[in-house]
């Protein structure tokens, strides 16, 4: 019964995630449905429309009961302080991951690099140690996985820009916008400036870029068994990556995402062969990989 509900529950989220994540060991896979089943009810209470503020409090509330050792009656919240104790998860980290949460609900902008990355790392970065301490990898395996995290939020804010603007808000760094003489992300005002707001998309994807070729050096921590489900969700932000580069205005038609056929002919890929460098940086529009971007870019943090 727990693992229909933890099923049901990842399944509604993240086809990325959810199809990456079904190829990990049964064991494994469990631990991870328990883990993307805490995050995803706790996003949904922030991502809807009215924000359901009263329900993340309590939901934060009663984690805070879990995590001493009561028993809530919430198999989301139980199962997960059960897995942060078995699993030695920082308590430090889920309050990281809640305040960003809970930021969701308060701040509508961020008007520098740093103080976005303040957000990504509870929103992202954590989800890369908790699953550090799920596959029981090296501890140097941490900056690595915080890299990753943080890359697949840089995708995410691009990707969502439409959709984040419905809930007045954005992650993408008002300090980005005045680098590209641009007022607002709307899309009746970036329309009428296209240049601009491609060389934004173009800055924010080689910033991604940069971010994605550090978490890659830690693939070396993760045994081939792992890796299959880790470099295929990896493989399915480039791909996001690329669709985005190919036509910056495409995340005000539709929310970019690799359907579920591309998703698990990847997976067959990396069965054959996880740790094989190519990606789509040697298939499609070389001149606007990763690797021109960031030489051409300035510094990316």
């Amino acid at each position: 019964m727990i693992n229909k509900i933890f099923y049901s529950i990842f399944q509604q989220g993240s086809k990325t995630m959810f199809y990456s994540s079904l190829f990990f060991p049964k064991k494994i896979r469990n631990d991870v449905f328990i883990l993307y089943g805490f995050v995803r009810r706790t996003d949904n209470l922030v991502d809807t429309l009215p924000q359901d503020k009263e329900g993340f409090y309590k939901f934060r509330q009663k984690y805070e009961q879990a995590q001493q050792g009561t028993t809530t009656g919430d198999v989301v919240i139980d199962s997960f302080a059960e897995l942060a104790q078995r699993k030695n998860f920082d308590p430090k980290w889920t309050d990281a991951f809640l305040d960003s949460m809970e930021m969701d609900l308060t701040k509508k902008t961020y008007d520098t690099l740093d103080e976005t990355l303040e957000y990504v790392y509870g929103a992202a970065e954590v989800m890369g140690l908790y699953m550090v301490n799920i596959l029981h990898l090296n501890k140097n395996a941490y900056v690595y996985s915080r890299y990753l995290g943080r890359a697949m939020q840089c995708i995410n804010a691009i990707r969502d820009i439409a959709e984040d603007l419905e809930f007045g808000r954005s992650y993408i760094p008002l300090s980005d916008l005045e680098q590209y003489d641009l007022k607002s992300l709307d899309y009746h005002y970036t329309k009428q400036h296209p240049q601009r707001f491609s060389g934004l998309i173009k800055g924010q994807i080689s910033r991604y870029c940069h971010w994605q070729k550090i978490a890659e050096k830690g693939y070396r921590y993760v045994p081939k068994r792992y890796l299959i489900s880790v470099k295929t969700a990896s493989d399915m932000y480039n791909w996001t990556a690329e669709q985005i580069l190919k036509n910056p205005f495409v995340v005000y038609q539709w929310k970019v995402q690799p359907l579920i056929i591309k998703i698990l002919t990847t997976v067959l890929t990396n069965i054959i062969d996880p740790t094989t460098r190519k990606t789509w940086l040697s298939t499609s529009a070389p001149h606007l990989g990763c690797d021109t971007l960031i030489q051409n870019s300035q510094s990316p943090d």
